[in-house]
């Protein structure tokens, strides 16, 4: 940041100052960019008079920070450089990153807005517990100045299962990137294959999840029958890039940008906020395929439905599923029919007319498209089945649950 760009002339009518306030993020990341919406709310909400500047490229860069002529400023101190940088800052700033047991790792006199690490990792294995899984491991990061969330939520992970008795081991693995991408899954199917199962997999964020899950795909362990996984961070575009849906943890960021917005504002009209500390806890549990267990079936059942949870909506016959499975159709179907009380068709056709009730409810999507991504080889056959199976058509069907949602009360306040 440079005086050039950010300076402007003052009103100087009779309407409010405009504070210029920066915003320190990298806005490519999930949880940066809902602490960024949770500011504008409040932004919003308040009307007050704010200029808010963000990097055009989604960085932050703290070169000249010091010359910057503005009011505010709203930091990720996650980062150690953003903190050692605004060291002295001759304007109020208000941080906001992780939790920490050791009171000494938060800034000194520099108010902070914090994601409770600890919350997040106990309902991760709450979660894992409710799923059926008696045994535990934590997928991590290595170690460094810029991971010290993720080395907080080993130490919650280590305390959960110390408090309530149970056995787990913790790996971090490798930084991945483009040249270590192999060798990195190589070692992480070599430890996913060393762990004992049934086993529950917590992750340190989403995208440290979707590494685990690929890695199950490629060693062919089950998801979630041999391997359950949840991630921390909620990251809803993550979720198009794997072919099971990952269970995960929400942070409060929205919450958190809004607290530090309202500390800001009452730092920038004189009230004290000098080292104020708030810790938000987690939003939600979000329970999505990766974690959604069934252990009362065979091993044969098992396998089966973890291959139609990933390939149903791809056109799959029962015979693909007997052969991934290695045993005849109707030895299969035996099994199905004792175990699940219904065939293997059936299950396969539970799970497409699943996926076209997700995308009728929350999407706009075409219902020729809805049918193509379904697995249905033809609108004709989707209307079809819907007939039998639902009473009506899709479009109907969208038509009648969005009237009655749009007809239900506003929940109380």
């Amino acid at each position: 940041m440079t005086k050039s760009s950010t300076m402007r002339p003052r009103d100087r009518t009779n309407s409010p100052a405009v504070l210029r306030v920066a915003l320190l993020f990298h806005a490519s990341k999930v949880y940066d960019r809902e602490i960024l919406t949770g500011i504008g709310d409040y932004v919003k909400q308040t009307r007050v008079a704010w200029d808010l500047f963000l990097e055009e490229d989604f960085r932050f860069r703290l070169d000249g920070i010091h010359e910057w002529e503005g009011d505010g400023i709203i930091a990720d101190y996650d980062d150690p450089a953003v903190a050692q940088a605004l060291t002295g800052a001759h304007v109020p700033v208000i941080a906001i990153g992780g939790s920490y047991e050791d009171p000494d790792c938060y800034p000194r006199q520099v108010p902070y807005v914090a994601t409770d690490n600890r919350l997040l990792v106990a309902r991760a294995l709450e979660h894992l517990v409710e799923a059926g899984v008696t045994r535990f491991a934590c997928y991590s990061l290595p170690e460094s100045p810029l991971n010290r969330w993720a080395q907080e939520r080993e130490r919650a992970f280590s305390a959960w299962l110390l408090s309530n008795g149970a056995a787990g081991e913790i790996h971090r693995g490798l930084a991945t990137s483009a040249p270590t991408w192999g060798s990195a899954t190589k070692k992480l199917i070599a430890w996913l294959d060393s762990l004992p199962k049934p086993i529950g997999i917590v992750a340190v964020t989403d995208a440290r999840a979707r590494q685990v899950l690929q890695a199950c795909i490629v060693a062919n362990i089950a998801v979630p029958d041999e391997v359950a996984i949840i991630g921390i961070d909620n990251d809803t575009l993550g979720q198009h890039l794997t072919r099971i849906d990952l269970s995960s943890v929400s942070h409060g960021t929205a919450e958190m940008g809004h607290r530090a917005a309202q500390l800001l504002h009452q730092a920038l009209s004189g009230s004290p906020v000098r080292g104020a500390r708030v810790v938000i806890p987690p939003a939600d549990v979000h329970r999505r395929a990766s974690t959604a267990r069934d252990v009362q079936h065979s091993p044969a059942v098992m396998r089966a439905l973890y291959y139609i949870r990933q390939y149903a909506c791809q056109g799959i016959r029962t015979e693909q599923v007997a052969e991934t499975v290695g045993m005849s159709r109707s030895s299969l179907e035996m099994y199905f029919r004792r175990e699940l009380k219904r065939s293997v068709h059936d299950q396969i056709l539970q799970h497409k007319l699943e996926h076209c009730f997700a995308l009728l409810t929350h999407t706009d999507t075409c219902i020729a498209e809805v049918a193509r991504a379904s697995g249905f080889r033809s609108v004709q056959y989707l209307n079809t089945v819907f007939r039998r199976e639902v009473g009506s058509t899709p479009a109907v069907w969208r038509e009648t649950k969005r009237t009655v949602e749009a007809s239900r009360p506003p929940p109380p306040c």
